[in-house]
């Protein structure tokens, strides 16, 4: 376990925003959980668990201690019954986790490729793209409790998930530390190509039956010609969610805007595109300050150089005033200000 004091956030948040904690504590093996959350070092202080910084938004110095995982590894736990119970620490970026698994031909995961982060965070936020997410394939949770220092593990089912939701950033906000995630893969393919966008890419191919390595493959080619890489731009990623409202009202919205981007959720509900809205509104390309709306995708805000959080803030504000004012649809951030 590493501790350092005073030290920059701008190597641990994709945004690239400087701004400095108090404490930074770093974990790099199953023992540093045990011995962090056993000593009782964060009793009594402010504290934020970290996955990749990939979707957090500094807007000033963190006084406190942040915590954060570093490596660690990927384990074929059982295979029985059609599936693969794979185990990966929560340390592992998500993309290299999705990589492997594809490489194994551990099937679930692959239209969840370049989305970055990590697997501690993927529980957290419940993560998806291309129509699966995390709650499709995660078996249980392993974590510790910071508050009472117990091990707990958490079946799916426990975990609250919801879209970009669980019970981690609920009831249990702020008190998990998740040190290993067990995930149940599948020995068969069965490609998942709900996703419209991703269906019109893979039959322009001629990929009519495609295995899980060419969906892995045209993901990560869709999102890099639509998503900023964050070693270049500084991003979130998508910043805002993609709202869900009553059939009725997308209904309503559909009459006068026949061309919006909609999909349904279930015969109550339907998910309306949120970088629709934003672009329809004129907000894509657009900058203030030294932050932007990205020129090939409306979700994401980009740092245009130095910004700073409180500049991510306000153009986000401005943006979902805006769609209000327009469409009567309030945008709920996906990114974590801070």
């Amino acid at each position: 376990m590493k501790i350092e004091k005073h030290c920059s956030l701008k190597p641990y948040n994709t945004f690239c925003i400087d701004v400095e904690a108090t404490e930074l504590v770093t974990l790099q093996s199953q023992e540093d959980y045990a011995q962090l959350v056993g000593s009782q070092y964060l009793k009594g202080k402010n504290y934020f668990v970290l996955g990749g910084g990939s979707n957090v938004v500094f807007t000033r110095d963190f006084d406190g201690v942040v915590v954060r995982s570093e490596g660690g590894s990927v384990r074929l736990l059982e295979h029985r019954d059609g599936h693969y119970f794979v185990e990966a620490d929560a340390g592992v970026l998500w993309d290299d986790f999705v990589r492997h698994c594809v490489a194994n031909e551990w099937f679930g995961v692959e239209n969840m490729v370049s989305i970055p982060g990590t697997v501690g965070a993927s529980p957290v936020q419940n993560v998806g793209a291309y129509g699966v997410e995390a709650k499709d394939v995660i078996e249980s949770v392993h974590l510790f409790d910071i508050e009472t220092g117990e091990k707990r593990t958490m079946r799916n089912a426990d975990c609250g998930f919801g879209y970009r939701w669980s019970v981690f950033k609920g009831a249990l906000k702020g008190r998990c530390l998740v040190d290993r995630v067990v995930f149940r893969l599948d020995e068969h393919y069965t490609p998942k190509l709900n996703y419209q966008a991703l269906r019109n890419v893979l039959n322009e191919r001629g990929m009519d039956n495609p295995t899980a390595q060419q969906v892995c493959d045209v993901v990560a080619e869709v999102r890099a010609s639509k998503l900023p890489d964050p070693k270049v731009i500084g991003s979130a990623g998508s910043f805002f969610k993609n709202p869900v409202v009553p059939a009725a009202e997308a209904e309503r919205l559909k009459a006068e805007y026949p061309e919006l981007v909609s999909f349904p959720v279930d015969q109550q509900h339907t998910k309306l595109s949120a970088g629709w809205m934003i672009e329809k509104a004129g907000w894509k390309g657009r900058d203030r300050g030294q932050v932007g709306v990205y020129e090939k995708q409306a979700l994401v805000l980009v740092n245009r150089g130095g910004c700073t959080g409180d500049e991510v803030r306000q153009m986000a504000d401005a943006i979902i005033a805006d769609i209000m004012a327009r469409f009567g649809v309030r945008l709920e951030l996906e990114a974590i200000m801070l």
